[in-house]
């Protein structure tokens, strides 16, 4: 992470940003770009997913520069919010690979690397978590955001306890707490 010093100037660009000014989010977005891509490279390594990196980050970017009114208030939040975009979009390009009906046997042309994977087992596994993500946030919504940070956004627990401004010992509690929960809906 940043250092604190660092802080202020993304939080008055995305105060600038939730007031109108376009430019502001893009600014704050490349203030936290080169975070965004070590986290973008850790979920894609730990997920074997073929997307690239550069692309996960983009599309992430166009996903809260194009929906609806921003709400990130600070440096964490804005890293929170990335992550859980990184999340959807391979959500959504999971979803995208599974559907075989869709272009009448036409070769889909996606933001993988090297084509389209035809293996699956990252489709069905992304697809798998955020079901499990969904019911985890049902239950409590904290602990979910902590799975989602560590799995999607590869941050370390330090990094997460900082963003959610909660202890050690309270992220490691729900950490544990998740695991169990996940763990517990996995078996059969």
């Amino acid at each position: 992470m940043k250092p604190a010093s660092q802080q202020p100037e993304v939080t008055a660009l995305l105060a600038r940003a939730r007031e109108g000014d376009v430019q502001a989010l893009g600014t704050a977005y490349a203030a936290v770009y080169d975070e965004l891509k070590r986290a973008a490279r850790a979920q894609l390594r730990r997920s074997h997913d073929r997307f690239q990196t550069t692309a996960l980050v983009h599309e992430a970017y166009l996903k809260l520069a194009g929906g609806s009114r921003l709400t990130a208030t600070d440096r964490n939040h804005l890293l929170a919010l990335s992550a859980r975009a990184m999340r959807q979009v391979l959500v959504d390009d999971a979803r995208a690979r599974k559907a075989d009906k869709r272009g009448s046997g036409l070769e889909a042309l996606t933001l993988t690397a090297g084509g389209v994977d035809s293996g699956g087992r990252a489709v069905f596994e992304v697809l798998a978590l955020d079901e499990l993500l969904q019911s985890l946030h049902k239950a409590d919504e904290r602990a979910a955001q902590i799975v989602e940070l560590r799995y999607f956004g590869g941050y370390s627990e330090a990094e997460i306890a900082q963003m959610l401004d909660i202890s050690d010992r309270t992220l490691r509690r729900d950490w544990r707490k998740a695991r169990a929960f996940l763990l517990a809906e996995m078996s059969p």
